[in-house]
């Protein structure tokens, strides 16, 4: 049997790397292997220079970047396993079991370090409610998040979703999931030794999703029917089964290393253990548990799911076999390490695929695509920046909070089940989620954010301010963070323009970690996000955890309890460049200047901890999608109670009630607490600018919306 090297995936250039490293000419399984083991999806070939400018290491990091999942210190022995995954393309062709399978390998990532998936959180990008095809999409993909993450038992308590027309048929769906683990615990995918057994654990193989992460290396064509056979069917009963039954293996140390059978399945788990710990591995295909007769390269590279490898001492087999039977899960050893440095497997006596390990494993030559600063940047039209009269602002506001990105997400979330486990102590549709570590009492607050029209218009800062919008909300709840994870989600590399814009990105959120001490512990790349319609803007979902000091509760950001002075910490207009206001209204106003402070945002940091630890506030909301007027009215929406601001006339700008970008925050502050607030944010601008009470936001004697008629533009009646 003969292919093509370009069916395959593979370039004409790769190919002749191929066949210099092997000194001969590849068969076709090898070949099969190859071009999806070096597909963009698995290598990471276009952007590996790029992941080495995130800064790695932390006080609190325990694992960084290189295994399954990024690991920090939660305390008192414990620590918090956190990643994020793309499932973009198959979610585009299948969105139930694209999204569905997204969760159930990102759980799976999260249990190969030997940690219990706690928590998920989910970050959307759906095309316009309007188009009738983004809507099916966007209906299938919920449905496929609640369906997965329900059954298997682990609550989604949060995310980010937005909506936009470059999304209606490039959807992503990037899923996160945060797991507890004992540090003196931590499983490695490293520690394979020679003679020890490569042993499957999970489900039969199939062969659903052969070739999927070359699928996920590629545009996305008309007809997306014919790409269904490379997404993957999910069974998260099974996935329930597979975490308990790993767990109570690992617990009992009977397991040297662990590996999530993802993308490219066994190729990918095993050749990667090997290239790690510097062995080799040997797979007898004929010993795989099989759901229908399939090729040695089809077993090599199906993607069913509910998988793992686990790699065990031999003396350790029956007690494997026998837990694994009593979680009804199919168990068999499958192969053996070796220290040949090779990946192997045999088939019915024969070799039909000897190449090196850390060739299939890692050995992809990197891309070095050109780069090109785009000839024109995504700007708005000017407009007036004079004050705005209060119709203009009454409607401007009613706008913004029907606008789906900022309006009541409740749909989404009621079919999560996000109490499971019963750790959830903030709940979805705050700007912290918040969690509690069974085994230690602590909290984990964890925030998702996304900010792709500001990364059109300056991928550098608007990749800065995404960051920094996940930050700033762990800051003013009490949390200090921990670390992050992104998934770097971009059209087709190859467009020197993409480039470009993709390389300021990674600077930008490099930038932040580094100024910030915010290190980047896992991550993920999605490229190719585009079809013939046209292309995503750029989007770098920012994922970032942090801790709570003990016996801290979150400081609220939805509550009023009575007349309390309303203060903004930060500079009082915004900008609105990229802003919602700009995009409502098509006025590109230059009020503000964009910007990235890193001693400003360090100041804003440890004053909003203090405040939040000291109790000095009764509500803190950043300054984020909508401005100031709409973080207020999140505010009047949930305490079911108005506010006054006292504005003077040539306040009353765009840029001060819609601007957006840098550290700005509204407060509560009850009387009791004026002077320590007022001087824990001495020398930092911060403003009193009103007052909570009523029925209705009013700026002076005006009144601009009764809360009634805000609650009803936010849920869409």
């Amino acid at each position: 049997m003969k292919t093509d090297f370009r069916s395959a995936g593979l370039t004409a250039s790769e190919y002749s790397a191929i066949r210099e490293l092997l000194q001969r000419e590849p068969n076709f399984a090898e070949l099969r292997i190859l071009g999806v083991m070096w597909s963009e999806h698995c290598s990471y070939k276009s952007t590996r220079r790029l992941l080495s400018l995130f800064p790695k290491d932390g006080e609190q990091v325990v694992q960084g970047p290189g295994e399954n999942a990024g690991i920090v210190d939660a305390g008192d022995g414990w620590g918090i396993a956190f990643k994020v995954e793309s499932h973009n393309h198959p979610s585009a062709v299948a969105p139930y079991q694209g999204a569905a399978t997204g969760v159930g390998g990102i759980i799976r990532d999260i249990l190969a370090m030997g940690a219990r998936p706690a928590a998920l959180m989910d970050g959307l990008c759906l095309g316009l409610k309007t188009s009738s095809r983004a809507a099916a999409l966007a209906d299938g993909i919920v449905k496929g998040i609640a369906g997965y993450g329900n059954a298997v038992g682990v609550p989604t308590i949060g995310g980010k979703t937005l909506y936009s027309e470059c999304y209606n048929g490039n959807p992503l769906v990037n899923a996160m999931c945060l797991g507890t683990v004992k540090l003196d615990n931590i499983v490695s995918s490293r520690t394979a030794l020679p003679g020890h057994l490569a042993v499957l654990i999970g489900s039969r193989t199939g062969r659903d999703g052969i070739a999927g992460a070359a699928f996920a290396s590629s545009e996305l064509s008309d007809d997306t029917r014919s790409s269904r056979p490379q997404v993957q069917i999910g069974d998260p009963f099974v996935e329930k089964l597979l975490i308990e039954c790993c767990l109570e293996i690992h617990s009992k140390g009977l397991i040297v290393a662990m590996q999530d059978m993802g993308a490219a399945g066994i190729t990918s788990s095993s050749s990667e253990i090997a290239a790690k710990s510097g062995t080799g591995i040997r797979i007898e295909a004929d010993l795989v548990p099989l759901r229908e007769k399939m090729e040695p390269w089809e077993i090599a590279l199906s993607e069913s799911q509910e998988r793992m490898l686990l790699i065990a001492e031999p003396e350790h087999l029956d007690e494997i076999g026998s837990i694994a039977a009593k979680w009804q899960l199919e168990c068999a050893a499958i192969g053996e390490v070796t220290d040949d440095g090779l990946f192997v497997m045999t088939s019915g006596g024969s070799t039909v695929v000897s190449l090196p390990a850390e060739m299939v494993g890692g050995g992809c030559p990197p891309v070095l695509w050109p780069s090109k600063r785009p000839s024109s940047e995504t700007t708005l039209p000017d407009g007036g920046t004079g004050p705005l009269d209060s119709s203009v602002i009454r409607e401007t506001l009613a706008a913004i909070l029907r606008d789906p990105g900022i309006s009541d997400k409740s749909a989404i979330y009621k079919q999560y089940d996000y109490m499971v486990q019963t750790g959830t102590v903030v709940p979805p549709g705050r700007s912290v989620s918040v969690f509690r570590v069974r085994q230690n009492g602590r909290l984990i607050g964890v925030t998702m954010e996304a900010d792709p029209w500001k990364c059109s218009i300056d991928p550098f800062k608007g990749a800065a301010e995404t960051f920094l919008k996940a930050l700033r909300p762990l800051w003013l709840s009490g949390a200090a963070h921990l670390g992050m994870t992104n998934c770097l989600n971009y059209p087709s590399p190859e467009n020197p323009e993409n480039f470009w814009v993709l390389e300021e990105s990674v600077k930008g959120l490099a930038a932040v970690a580094g100024d910030l001490s915010c290190p980047v512990v896992s991550g993920n790349v999605s490229l190719y996000n585009e079809n013939p319609e046209g292309k995503i803007m750029p989007t770098p979902m920012v994922g970032v955890v942090g801790l709570f000091e003990k016996n801290l509760l979150p400081l609220e950001d939805q509550s009023a309890s009575g007349r309390e002075d309303i203060f903004l910490a930060g500079d009082l207009p915004g900008t609105l460049e990229g802003s919602l206001f700009a995009r409502l209204t098509g006025n590109g106003v230059h009020e503000g200047r964009i910007s990235y402070d890193p001693a400003k945002e360090s100041s804003f940091m440890s004053r909003a901890l203090e405040t939040a630890r000291g109790d000095l506030a009764t509500c803190a909301r950043p300054i984020a999608g909508g401005g100031l007027l709409t973080a207020l009215s999140r505010i009047c929406i949930s305490s079911n109670m108005g506010l006054t601001l006292l504005l003077e006339p040539p306040e009353i700008t765009p840029g001060l009630l819609f601007g957006e970008w840098g550290p700005r925050a509204v407060y509560l502050v009850p009387e009791g607490s004026l002077n320590g607030f007022l001087e824990t944010w001495d020398g930092f601008p911060v403003k009193k600018i009103g007052f909570t009470g009523d029925s209705s936001l009013s700026i002076g004697d005006r009144e601009i919306l009764p809360v009634k008629k805000m609650q009803k533009c936010w849920r869409g009646e």
